[in-house]
C-alpha cells in the first residue's frame, strides 16, 4: 500500500467524504446535461424526419439500419 501512495499518508476520512460528495454533485449535474443533450438530439431527428416527409424525401418507412 505504501508504494501506490508514494510514502504518503492514507488523507482523512473527512476530507475523503467531502472528496466524494463533490464528485457525486458534479456527476448528478453532468447526467443532467447530458439527459438534456439526448432529448435535444431526439427532438432534431424527429424534426428531420418530419421535414425529409413533407418534402418527399422518405416514403413514410424508416429501416433503423438507415438511421444509425
Amino acid at each position: 500500500m505504501n508504494e501506490l501512495l508514494g510514502g504518503e499518508k492514507l488523507p482523512k476520512m473527512d476530507a475523503l467524504k467531502k472528496q466524494r460528495r463533490e464528485l457525486a454533485d458534479r456527476k448528478k449535474a453532468l447526467y443532467a446535461e447530458y439527459r438534456q443533450a439526448q432529448r435535444d438530439m431526439r427532438e432534431a431527428v424527429a424534426v428531420k424526419a418530419n421535414i425529409d416527409h413533407l418534402l418527399g424525401l422518405t416514403d413514410g418507412r424508416t429501416d433503423k439500419e438507415q438511421t444509425r
